[in-house]
């Protein structure tokens, strides 16, 4: 009997799993206390460790040499760097020359308003049970894949005298003697015309995007009260895509500001195209004076953040709960 007591007593305690060997489940063995808490606090950073530093060292420092230099008369070549307080902000808002091409942004204004009324209406469209639609989903989105320089080369010889734009308008008896890059009024239409046609395919396909995540039981329900294709993108299409539409004016006026790689394939700048960024390069580069350049940059800066401030405030985004 006392044997047998023994025994059982010998494997029960072999059977008992101890509080600091693995656990039952086979995983790792528990960190007890404050050191367990503040590895696991610290597990996160761990992953971001990588990302923030590249977005330190590639963003927010290179930024922050920006808005240094914006306070110097620094040309981007001698080491010296002599300090002129607000001086280059001044030339800014002072120098007519300086700050009128920001007027130039008009125009790409007016096309980004063009651009998202028609990838807005094909993705509303195309949303549709359509024949062919996947085909003009691909030929809708493949021009914003063409590299920026190669669309301004190919539309640099469309426009250019007796070019494809003038052959076709044979065609049709007209014969316009007109060059089309000569003047600020054509040229910036003919610009603006082609970023038309070349980011209308990204806001198509993010409109695309946010309609087809629409519940498919609204537009079932729509027609059972018989609602038209009108009436279903008024009270359903338009206010479930409120944030990516948005996302896209942000983007546009954003944009608009900052064009830089069709004017400067297609024109350099020349006969009135030249855009702020435009500008900001030729005075960094060209004339060697990136002080100057710096403060422009940070100028274009605040001036996005605070036209996205504005935006923001004005159409908050709202949760859309359309059941």
């Amino acid at each position: 009997m006392t044997e047998t007591t023994e025994a059982v007593s010998v494997k029960t305690h072999r059977a008992t799993p101890s509080r600091r060997g693995p656990s039952p489940t086979g995983g790792s063995p528990r960190i007890p206390g404050s050191r367990g808490r503040a590895l696991r606090r610290a597990t996160p950073w761990l992953f971001l460790t990588a990302p923030l530093a590249l977005l330190i060292t590639f963003t927010y420092v290179p930024v922050g040499n920006m808005i240094y230099y914006s306070f110097t008369d620094w040309d981007g070549i001698s080491p010296d760097r002599n300090f002129t307080g607000l001086d280059n902000y001044v030339q800014i808002f002072t120098r007519p020359e300086l700050f009128r091409v920001f007027f130039v942004s008009v125009y790409y204004l007016a096309a980004s308003a063009v651009q998202i009324v028609i990838a807005l209406y094909f993705a509303t469209v195309l949303s549709f049970d359509l024949r062919f639609r996947n085909l003009f989903k691909g030929l809708l989105f493949f021009p914003y894949l063409i590299n920026g320089v190669a669309i301004g080369f190919v539309f640099l010889y469309f426009f250019q005298d007796g070019g494809t734009l003038d052959t076709v308008l044979s065609w049709f008896g007209q014969n316009p003697d007109h060059a089309w890059l000569g003047d600020a009024g054509s040229a910036n239409t003919s610009l603006a015309g082609v970023s038309v046609w070349r980011y209308t395919g990204l806001n198509f396909v993010l409109f695309l995007g946010a309609i087809q995540s629409i519940p498919g039981e609204l537009y079932e329900a729509a027609q059972l009260d018989g609602a038209t294709r009108w009436q279903q993108f008024r009270h359903i299409i338009a206010p479930s895509i409120r944030p990516v539409l948005s996302l896209s004016v942000i983007l546009a006026i954003s944009g608009s500001l900052a064009v830089f790689e069709i004017p400067w394939i297609m024109t350099g700048g020349a006969t009135g195209t030249s855009t702020f960024v435009i500008q900001t390069v030729k005075l960094a580069f060209q004339f060697n004076k990136t002080g100057l350049a710096s403060a422009a940059a940070v100028v274009l800066l605040l001036i996005i953040l605070l036209i996205t401030w504005i935006q923001r405030r004005l159409v908050p985004d709202e949760k859309v709960d359309l059941v």
